[in-house]
């Protein structure tokens, strides 16, 4: 096709009204979903299942090991091996394979083996309001994957080298606090390389990674069987290793960010790097010099502001929406934390073995999964936040006030998966909702609270669970009241489902003015 057959198509592309915003620009470059996009929307997600290992080998590593009588005598009747003299019991498999047989922490106290889990999920606490911004100012959001990854997996592999439970616990934090960032940076990355068509399914396909990081760990934890805890740590980290290296190399950065960032140059080079072949051949420097006249002449002025260090905090506090959606959302990531992050830390207390516990529980999360993926583009944000949020809550506190047979002991095992399936659908959908939510300026800052805010749920989650291991209504019974409470402050969100994405405060602004006109008529 000659030059002068291009130029007309070039100035109708131009002209079109759709290129008054970023996302509509975005749209007509990468809205269709193109090979090299799956390519980096897979690789970006596959960090989600080194963030799962992470997050739940704790269950297995720290867990409490069986025991036996060394003798034929009374101690079968005995409940605790702390009611035992020593050489009256033996563990079932070596003193290695867990850190609490492994340094006699078997009679230490809830608080004292509760430490590790609880200081990772502190860890991502900390490491989530300190280093929130930096992939929406500086750093952007592949550095911080990429840095965040780096920084778990290393730690991860020192673990291995822990010597007693305080050694081990300040590692855990440190690990807690290099992941704090790796969800969010990878779910936001990921939406942002593709338009609105395919944003819901792209950001499903972390989850779906998630899930698989999940399963995974019971499988490795059967083979690591009678071997070292510390081998666990290694075969979960060193692979996260060489992913890092990979997306390194491999993965762009967002387009949006580097617009906002003023990088036109790399703007321009990731947009022509991951558009599908017939729509690169239109990305002439012609068609990008009407762009960036256009969008420069629309974009708030204050977007380079947006983008200074921990200054979107300030923004997401000053705007009054904006506070008011992230509250709610915070607040609603509470309740669905303690249920995520517990029901597994928790379910080894309903007599169930271990691994058949944590594999049902992991493949719960794949239906969610595909459930969120087919439906996120036909179903509405708030009442399907609200309606898995309460059904979570509802079958938690079923499963706290259920005691009796075995035959009750299965139908309180259906109610614990159902509750942890609707958890895994509430989380999901509320981390697609949040990005929606809020523009780009603010957005990786907006999604990675209410991360936190589901940390803040896990953190407390293994307290509650030391708990109510004589009584669930202080595990399960609380897991549940937190999530349907909760839940409930989603009708006072805005829905979300199928519209363009924000890049300013102020274009987020003008989109609510619009709205409040329409809703007068």
């Amino acid at each position: 096709m000659t030059t002068e057959q291009k130029e007309p198509l070039l100035s109708d592309l131009a002209q079109k009204r759709c290129l008054i915003s970023l996302d509509d620009t975005i749209e007509e470059c990468i809205g269709e979903f193109g090979w090299s996009q799956f390519v980096q929307a897979i690789l970006v997600s596959l960090a989600w299942v080194f963030d799962a290992q992470q997050s739940f080998i704790s269950v297995f590593t720290d867990a409490k090991p069986t025991w036996h009588c060394s003798i034929n005598s009374s101690c079968q009747i005995k409940k605790s091996v702390c009611d035992l003299p020593k050489d009256m019991w033996r563990w079932d498999l070596p003193t290695w394979t867990s850190i609490v047989s492994d340094w006699s922490l078997e009679c230490s106290s809830s608080v004292i083996t509760g430490l590790p889990a609880s200081s990772f999920f502190i860890g991502c606490l900390f490491g989530g309001f300190l280093l929130c911004t930096l992939a929406d100012s500086s750093f952007g959001r592949k550095n911080m994957l990429v840095l965040s990854c780096l920084i778990m997996s290393i730690i991860g592999c020192i673990t291995a080298l822990s010597t007693n439970i305080w050694m081990y616990s300040a590692l855990r934090f440190l690990s807690g606090f290099g992941r704090a960032t790796i969800g969010t940076c990878s779910l936001v990355l990921s939406t942002e390389l593709v338009g609105r068509k395919w944003r819901g399914q792209v950001g499903i396909i972390s989850f779906v990674c998630f899930t698989f990081g999940f399963i995974s760990l019971p499988g490795i934890a059967y083979l690591n069987k009678g071997n070292s805890w510390r081998v666990m740590y290694l075969w979960t980290c060193v692979p996260a290793v060489l992913y890092t290296i990979v997306v390194h190399f491999i993965v762009h950065e967002s387009p949006r960010w580097l617009y906002l960032r003023g990088d036109k140059e790399e703007f321009v080079k990731t947009l022509k790097s991951i558009s599908k072949p017939a729509t690169r051949s239109r990305l002439t420097s012609s068609f990008f010099e009407t762009l960036f006249t256009d969008l420069e002449g629309n974009m708030s002025m204050s977007s380079s502001q947006d983008l200074d260090l921990y200054s979107t905090i300030k923004l997401l506090i000053e705007k009054g929406w904006a506070l008011h959606r992230l509250l709610t959302v915070v607040l609603i990531g509470f309740g669905v934390g303690m249920v995520y992050y517990g029901m597994p830390l928790g379910v080894g207390d309903l007599g169930f073995d271990i691994y058949l516990s944590i594999t049902l529980n992991a493949l719960s999360e794949l239906p969610s999964s595909l459930i969120a993926f087919f439906l996120i583009g036909k179903m509405n944000r708030k009442v399907s936040l609200l309606g898995f949020s309460l059904l979570s809550g509802i079958c938690s506190v079923g499963c706290a006030l259920i005691k009796g047979s075995e035959r009750l002991k299965w139908f309180q095992m259906g109610l614990e998966m159902v509750s942890f399936f609707s958890a895994c659908t509430s989380f999901n959908f509320l981390l697609i909702y949040t990005l929606e939510l809020f523009p780009t300026c603010v957005r990786n800052c907006a999604v990675s609270m209410v991360r936190q805010s589901l940390v803040v749920g896990g953190a407390l989650s293994p307290l509650l669970v030391a708990l109510g291991r004589n009584n669930n209504l202080f595990s399960y019974g609380i897991f549940g009241v937190c999530s349907t409470t909760f839940g409930l402050f989603t009708v006072w969100l805005p829905e979300t489902k199928g519209r363009l994405l924000c890049d300013t405060m102020d274009e987020e602004e003008r989109l609510l003015e619009r709205a409040s006109v329409v809703d007068l008529k």
